[in-house]
Order: structure tokens, then C-alpha cells, then sequence
């Protein structure tokens, strides 16, 4: 993989381009891409976003956003525009596996992969240019690096801070993680200087539910949390009926995971939701537990330090009992 500096020079010179992400996108994934999106466009370049699936409707008021194609939706459609793309960014992940039915497809594919990922442990030869920086907040923190970097921060303008800055604010937990370094609070101060309207953003993002996934919340929090308080360790899962009785939608459960982090003395949480083909884990810590590894150790994961994820095809009973034995092996960890 070369370094990404490596097209700065090539910018100015219009392609076919194709920008994707991870399936079920966040807000770090959907706003990188859009952001570089727009960034390309006012470079003169012919750009389309692809996700590999749907996403949740609380990120549909991003500048941009509806002329994603959905590549479960739209699989012919979205596979002309990959084969005749000259270049293909892949934002906020670093294998093609994680783009679910789209690997197949970008992998044959002529064009150039291009990567821009802050996750750990990348599969490098997968990609023809790029940059992989862990201790980065977000991918649209190396979204902003790039363009300023590259010459061209006179092109952020207002569409372009509102997808950066709302995958800024999301990825580090309204600026709270340790991953939010100096860096990130002068990219906003420059974003804030170019007008960008943080408030709003942060309304967009933060209070844009439907009652029921309120209560749902409520239900999940009274009813579906445990507090191992001698392994300072919780346990929130939500089964299968629970999505059904509340309608939970995609996206509805984003940000769940980090309630139990209030509690005093919890150091690590263990969050499980029960869909159709697997059990879905994501993983939080304080301090120096190691959630990446802890992830890809017992379940199929990986991620960052203090937050990762995985997945278990065993029923949901099953994988809760595989999480309460990985804690007791690692109980001189949460000590």
C-alpha cells in the first residue's frame, strides 16, 4: 500500500470515482464519506457513494445523503458505477469483509482502492494507496487531514464541516474519549470559523428519535442491563422480541453501549443484540482495558482500545455465557 500523499498530485485530475463504507454506517462512516464526497466534487471529479446496506434514518439530513445508493437495493446499478470507477475509497474500515455483499464485487474490480481508516490492524494488500492511524479520533478527522494537507482546505465548505464535524462529535463521544487530541478541537475551531452551526449538528444527530425508542431504552435499562460489580463489568443484551415489540429500526440501538461507562467503577461493557443471522457484540472500557484485543480474542471482532466490536453465531443464551467466561479469564484485567 502506498502512502496516501502519494495522489495528492493526482487530485486536480478529474476520474471516475467511487466512495463507500462500512455496512450498517455510523455517523463517523456516513459523514467521512460525504465529506470527501463534496470535497471531490469541487476537485471536478465524477462521484458516487455506495453503502453496503441501509442506515439509520437519524443521519438523513446529511448534505448528500440522497444520492447514496443502497447496495442491497440497488446491486446493478451500484456494480456499473464500481467497474467503471478509476478510483474507490474505502472509509472507516480497513477489510473488504466488512463491506458484507459488496466485498465480492470490489475485489474484482479494476479500479484503484484507496483506504482512510483509524482502526487497528488493517489488511494492507487489499489497497493500492492509503493510510491507517489508529490513534486518530475518527475517520472524518482524516478526512479533514487530507484535504488540508493535500492544499485544498479553501474547499470546506459548509456541506463539507457538517459531515465532518458530525462524525467528529460521534466518534468521540461529544469530545469525552481519550482519542481526542489536540488536533480535533482545532479542526472544529476551523470549522466554527467557517460558519459551521455545531448546535444544529449535534440536534441532527442526538434528537432525532421517534418516541418508542425512548421507551425502548427505558425497557432495555431496567430490564436488560446486569452489573457484575466484583469484575466491574456490565452486560446489556436485547433479544430478538424486544425489536420486535418496540420496532426497532437500524441505528435505533446506536450509543446504548455506553450508558452502563456512567456507573461508578465499571470498566468494561459487554453490548449484545440478537439478530436474524448473529449476535452482534460491541465492547466498551475505561482505563487500560483492551477491548481490540478482548474482541478479537473470543468473539470474532476487533476495533480500537476502548471500543470494539464482534459477532457470535451460537444463540444468544450461549454467547452470554461465552462473554461471563471471558470475563472471569480476564478478571485480573478489570481489577
Amino acid at each position: 500500500m502506498q502512502p496516501i500523499q502519494d495522489i495528492f498530485p493526482l487530485l486536480s485530475q478529474p476520474r471516475r470515482v467511487v466512495v463507500t463504507m462500512h455496512q450498517k454506517p455510523d455517523a463517523d462512516a456516513m459523514g467521512s464519506v460525504l465529506g470527501l464526497q463534496h470535497f471531490l466534487v469541487q476537485m471536478g471529479h465524477q462521484v458516487q457513494v455506495i453503502s453496503p446496506t441501509n442506515w439509520a434514518r437519524w443521519l438523513d439530513w446529511m448534505p448528500g445523503v440522497d444520492a447514496v445508493l443502497d447496495y442491497e437495493l440497488h446491486r446493478a446499478k451500484s456494480d456499473e458505477y464500481m467497474e467503471a470507477a478509476e478510483w474507490i475509497f474505502c472509509l472507516d474500515f480497513n477489510h473488504l469483509a466488512r463491506t458484507k455483499g459488496m466485498a465480492k464485487k470490489l475485489a474484482e474490480v479494476a479500479a484503484q482502492k484507496i483506504l482512510i481508516d483509524h482502526h487497528e490492524q488493517p489488511y494492507m494488500v487489499q489497497f493500492a494507496y492509503g493510510i491507517s492511524s489508529p490513534g486518530k479520533s475518527s475517520t472524518c478527522e482524516m478526512v479533514y487531514d487530507l484535504i488540508v494537507e493535500s492544499g485544498h482546505r479553501d474547499k470546506i465548505n459548509k456541506p463539507v464541516s457538517e459531515c465532518l464535524y458530525a462524525g467528529i462529535v460521534s466518534d468521540t463521544g461529544s469530545f469525552r474519549f481519550s482519542s481526542t487530541g489536540a488536533s480535533v478541537h482545532h479542526m472544529v475551531a476551523y470549522l466554527k470559523e467557517m460558519g459551521l452551526e455545531h448546535a444544529k449538528v449535534h440536534e441532527s444527530l442526538f434528537d432525532n428519535f421517534l418516541e418508542n425508542r425512548l421507551r425502548f431504552l427505558g425497557h432495555i435499562l431496567t430490564n436488560r442491563m446486569e452489573v457484575d460489580y466484583l469484575n466491574n463489568t456490565a452486560l446489556v443484551y436485547i433479544t430478538r422480541q424486544d425489536l420486535y415489540k418496540y420496532d426497532i429500526k437500524t441505528g435505533d440501538t446506536e450509543g446504548i453501549v455506553n450508558y452502563p461507562l456512567s456507573i461508578q467503577g465499571i470498566k468494561l461493557v459487554g453490548f449484545v443484540v440478537d439478530r436474524d443471522e448473529l449476535r452482534k457484540w460491541s465492547f466498551r472500557s475505561k482505563g487500560a482495558f483492551d477491548c481490540n484485543t478482548f474482541a478479537r480474542t473470543y468473539f470474532n471482532g476487533g476495533g480500537h482500545y476502548n471500543a470494539a466490536g464482534g459477532h457470535d453465531h451460537e444463540s444468544l443464551e450461549k454467547t452470554i455465557q461465552s462473554f461471563k467466561k471471558a470475563i472471569s479469564e480476564n478478571e485480573h484485567l478489570l481489577q
